[in-house]
């Protein structure tokens, strides 16, 4: 077992694709965060003020529960944390995800996937919820991204 997991949460796939050639790239094991309630396509329709991602995101107390665990969380000392850039920030899954584990002394690299949005404020944002680790700002990757780009980026940070 690596002592590096990805853990991801993706709405559309494309966070999904970009996490498991991370896997890959890095030797980490690879975690899903699923939805306990899947989003359906009206959840996830941004254009849609009382959709379930808009309400969700208005909300910074929002937790949406998670349908599984990583059970061996205390054996890995690098956290990649991925996900779909939801109104320039993580979404609030991400949120439940960094409050479940004592991640105290890990380093939690955020990463996200998007066609033009930046990772915003992700990195503090999730700070503030693990104060014990070291959360990194992330960075953000389009599909095209290549797999010596990813190690590039991987090489420069841990």
């Amino acid at each position: 077992m690596s002592n590096i997991i990805v853990a991801y949460f993706s709405a559309s796939g494309v966070t999904k694709e970009l996490a498991e050639r991370l896997a890959v790239v890095t030797g980490a094991d690879l975690f899903e965060i699923r939805p306990a309630v899947p989003y359906t396509d009206a959840d996830l329709d941004w254009m849609d003020e009382n959709s379930r991602s808009s309400v969700e995101m208005k909300d910074r107390n929002c937790r949406p529960e998670i349908a599984s665990v990583v059970d061996n969380m205390e054996e890995y000392d690098v956290v990649f944390v991925g996900f779909p850039v939801w109104w320039y920030r993580e979404p609030s899954i991400i949120d439940t995800f960094m409050e479940m584990y004592d991640l105290t002394g890990k380093k939690i690299i955020p990463f996200c996937t998007s066609g033009s949005s930046g990772i915003g404020d992700s990195g503090a944002n999730m700070q503030e919820l693990a104060p014990g680790a070291e959360v990194l700002k992330g960075d953000r990757f389009v599909p095209a991204v290549t797999d010596d780009e990813l190690k590039a980026w991987v090489e420069g940070i841990i």
